[in-house]
């Protein structure tokens, strides 16, 4: 077992070192088509959890910039209210607001996720960034280990609440759901909720979830691939603060290697704004070096 472990998190790092660093995504940033950079998001709307900060934020804007109307999806209202209003300045585009949610908690999102589908709005783009990464085993008000409440169970409610949504706009819907390198590290396994307190790994626990996320998306994929396109991906390793907080060993070690998240655009943008034609959901885990 620790021999096999060991050799996981060998790969992990030394893939990653050699495809998910800021110079490898400067490397395929020269493949990257202006046409389907510039695409014109005029009257789509899109929704991005997490967006106050990091990918989540980067994505928004992205978004705005080009013509979207753009959901921002945060935990803290006095946050979320700068982040809107940045991206407003920044791009000129006046279809930006905020919607407090916090995943963590599967009454607020049923609540959010009602009143988005009963307004009678399509969603075009949900971008599935949200992320949590606690080093200490806690637990929602739904009982739920914390990590896993954000990463997984929050997601699933969250996408499959907002399935009417996204179906009135098929077929250009899509949802992205950002994934990560580190679930290379661990298998699915039947202890989602990591019951063993005395010794819960945090990191552990985020690679778990992350690998849940992309079966998720594997599982949408056949269930709504006539109406829906969904893709799982990871961006790469970037600089955010949810890195240098949860990780700050990896984070202080390799910081010399990660992008920042407002120039990580490899995957996720390729996903986001290329047509569905060209992005095949069911067949490649999409990541940073992928144009």
């Amino acid at each position: 077992m620790f021999l096999r472990q060991a050799y996981k998190t060998a790969t992990f790092v030394s893939y990653g070192y050699m495809n998910w660093t800021r110079g490898s995504f400067l490397k395929h940033q020269k493949e990257f088509k202006d046409q389907e950079m510039a695409v014109d998001l005029t009257d789509k709307q899109c929704l991005v959890t997490g967006a106050n900060t990091g990918i989540g934020y980067a994505s928004a804007e992205a978004l705005a910039a080009r013509g979207a109307t753009v959901h921002l999806v945060c935990r803290s209202k006095e946050k979320g209210e700068k982040a809107v209003g940045e991206i407003k300045a920044k791009t000129g585009n006046p279809n930006v607001s905020l919607q407090v949610c916090d995943l963590s908690s599967l009454q607020q999102v049923k609540d959010f996720a009602a009143e988005y589908t009963s307004s009678g709005r399509p969603l075009h783009i949900l971008v599935n960034n949200a992320g949590l990464m606690e080093t200490e085993r806690t637990q929602t008000v739904d009982g739920l280990e914390t990590n896993f409440a954000v990463n997984v169970a929050g997601v699933y409610a969250m996408t499959e609440l907002l399935m009417p949504a996204l179906k009135r706009a098929s077929p250009e819907s899509r949802v992205i759901t950002v994934s990560s390198g580190g679930m290379l590290t661990e298998n699915l396994n039947e202890n989602l909720q990591y019951e063993d307190k005395n010794v819960f790994d945090g990191t552990t626990q985020y690679a778990r979830n992350k690998r849940v996320q992309v079966a998720l998306t594997e599982y949408w994929v056949q269930k709504h691939k006539d109406a829906v396109g969904f893709y799982s991906m990871h961006p790469g390793w970037v600089d955010t603060g949810g890195l240098k907080k949860s990780m700050p060993d990896f984070h202080s070690t390799y910081n010399y290697l990660v992008g920042v998240a407002t120039t990580r655009k490899a995957s996720k943008w390729g996903i986001l704004l290329r047509p569905k034609s060209c992005c095949q959901a069911f067949t490649r885990f999409w990541h940073a070096i992928h144009t």
